[in-house]
């Protein structure tokens, strides 16, 4: 699939400079930073060296001060206290965080993650049952409650209290829960509202320290599931998010709980026969980025609710020793396999549902439905279908007597704000931007599809069905040195808001060795012909077809991320390619 190549503004070219000079840095660097929104010499030093001192006052959050007394108050009167989450990633990291916390200081704590099938996403009337029938008169719900009205109400006429910690839009009513934590409500003035549910459960426990007078340290040693939920969430790495992420990840790569541990053991991060069952004589084979946690780790997790129950996920993160983790990890790494294996014929079935439409050219959605797949992985087929089609994407089957599903969106385009105009059809419905999940009557199923496809065909522009490649700047590729590079990596971590930058360039040509390898994967090394220099090697995952530009001698144009190749012990710099045009193609500028 062709792609748009869009250029970034640079920028105030007098505070490119300025910054420049202030942090002694080339000017393509400095460019980086104020697209970045990174301005002035402060704004630099807080981005590359982000510090926990930075962290906003829990306090500020709408009801957190309710929130924190009412925890107080449980433990006073002994009452018993459940802890609730969604079975993602994001909740179960969150759950395991709080749990953990809390049962640290108190006894009478237990968690509970609904089940994905009988009880769908959210706050669930069984789940309220459980925590009535166990006598817990406090439910703390995370990632998740924020749209429950009237299941809270359903709680509280069973003497149960909410304290709702949720980042999902809020609906036009709020629940009536005791506390609502959720930076995205209307009256709520937290200066960052980007955190994911786990961060928000972070923040709460923060808070709790705080009021209760309790070193910062100690809550440091949950940033690794804070900023795996950050990755495997998606959310914006900036503001707090950049900071809990960066330090997430230090943690991560220098003293891992034995949960990720034992889950990296089944990934290419770690050499297997090095694997000990031993903590301190763990070490991982390179730095863990925010890559690894949304590929490798995040799937994992996810695995164990889509296949069985999300409470897998939380005991393996909340186990004490090498051992005990590394007895769940193993189930949920077969959880991973079987997920796996749906997924890749899920994918095959809804593609020939696809091939066998003919009127699927014309139109602006994709929309498949089968009763019988796995709901589990819904969400991964859907990511998979908007790839190869690039166009909003429901996919659907059929639970408890509802068609239900998940959503997913191309750049720019709003899923939430089109579904949200088929409410009256729907169920159930939650989700993001680009993220959605609903249920559907069978009886309301035709409608819908009629008018969620008129309403993305009015509202979506032309520029919004072809994938867009962002770049940063053009280069040349003399200006990619290891000086650079070094200072690039502290860039890092990137993920949503602060992607690796992309660089373009113009008029390349290859050495004469480019050659297919592994799975149509392109290897090449570039040189400007008429520019004195070393060649570049590089990479093109994907793109053997590219080989006819890259050999008809011609010079064509390149863009890339720049990263570090190691090979049988010795690092160089690598090209990591994301498309290749000939030289005569264009691309836009944004301003």
């Amino acid at each position: 699939m062709d792609k748009r190549w869009v250029i970034k503004g640079r920028g105030d070219p007098e505070i490119v400079q300025q910054l420049s000079r202030e942090l002694n840095i080339n000017t393509l660097l400095t460019t980086l930073l104020v697209q970045r929104g990174v301005t002035t010499f402060e704004e630099a030093r807080s981005f590359f060296r982000p510090k926990l001192l930075q962290l906003h006052d829990p306090f500020l959050m709408k009801d957190m001060d309710r929130a924190v007394y009412r925890i107080e108050n449980a433990i006073r009167n002994h009452e018993n206290i459940l802890v609730y989450g969604d079975y993602d990633v994001d909740g179960t990291t969150a759950v395991a965080l709080v749990y953990t916390f809390l049962k640290s200081l108190y006894r009478e704590v237990d968690f509970y993650i609904p089940d994905r099938y009988s009880e769908g996403y959210g706050i669930s009337k069984a789940g309220i049952d459980f925590a009535h029938e166990n006598k817990f008169s406090l439910i703390i719900a995370l990632d998740c409650g924020i749209k429950a009205v009237e299941n809270i109400d359903y709680a509280l006429k069973r003497g149960i209290d909410f304290i709702v910690c949720d980042h999902h839009r809020p609906g036009d009513h709020l629940p009536a829960a005791y506390a609502i934590l959720d930076p995205k409500r209307a009256d709520c003035n937290y200066p960052y509202d980007e955190l994911s549910g786990c961060g928000l459960g972070f923040k709460l426990v923060q808070a709790f320290s705080k009021k209760n007078h309790m070193p910062f340290k100690r809550l440091e040693k949950y940033l690794d599931l804070v900023v795996v939920s950050i990755a495997a969430d998606i959310v914006p790495i900036t503001g707090e998010n950049r900071i809990l992420a960066y330090y997430g990840l230090k943690l991560l790569n220098s003293n891992p709980r034995p949960a990720f541990t034992a889950i990296l053991h089944y990934s290419n991060i770690k050499k297997k026969n090095e694997f000990q069952y031993v903590e301190e004589e763990f070490a991982f084979n390179r730095k863990l980025t925010i890559s690894d946690l949304v590929f490798l780790i995040g799937p994992r997790i996810n695995a164990a609710g889509r296949m069985e129950s999300g409470r897998n996920s939380v005991e393996l993160l909340v186990s004490t020793t090498i051992e005990s983790a590394i007895e769940k990890a193993e189930q949920i790494n077969q959880f991973n396999i079987e997920r796996r294996n749906l997924d890749t014929m899920i994918t095959q079935q809804a593609l020939s549902q696809i091939a066998a439409d003919p009127d699927f050219q014309n139109k602006k959605t994709t929309i498949v439905y089968n009763p019988d797949w796995h709901k589990g992985v819904l969400g991964i087929v859907a990511s998979r279908l908007t790839e190869q089609y690039y166009r909003p994407t429901i996919i659907l089957t059929k639970a408890n007597g509802l068609i239900t599903g998940s959503a997913r969106s191309v750049k720019d385009f709003d899923i939430y704000n089109a579904i949200d105009q088929c409410i009256d059809l729907l169920e159930h419905f939650g989700g993001h931007k680009y993220a959605a999940g609903l249920s559907i009557k069978p009886e309301n199923f035709e409608a819908f599809k009629a008018r969620f496809e008129s309403i993305v065909a009015s509202t979506i522009e032309e520029r919004m069905r072809v994938p867009e490649i962002e770049i940063d700047a053009k280069v040349r590729l003399s200006s990619i040195s290891t000086k650079f590079y070094k200072i690039l990596k502290q860039f890092a971590p990137f993920g949503p808001e602060n992607m690796a930058p992309v660089f373009m360039t113009e008029g390349v040509v290859d050495t004469g060795f480019a050659c297919v390898v592994g799975k149509n994967h392109l290897k090449l090394s570039v040189i400007h012909p008429d520019i004195s220099g070393f060649p570049l090697a590089a990479i093109a995952f994907q793109q053997g077809e590219k080989l006819s530009i890259v050999q008809s001698g011609r010079p064509f144009s390149i863009c890339y991320h720049v990263e570090e190749n190691e090979w049988n012990g010795h690092v160089s710099l690598q090209l990591n390619i994301k498309d290749i045009k000939p030289l005569a193609e264009g691309w836009e500028r944004t301003d």
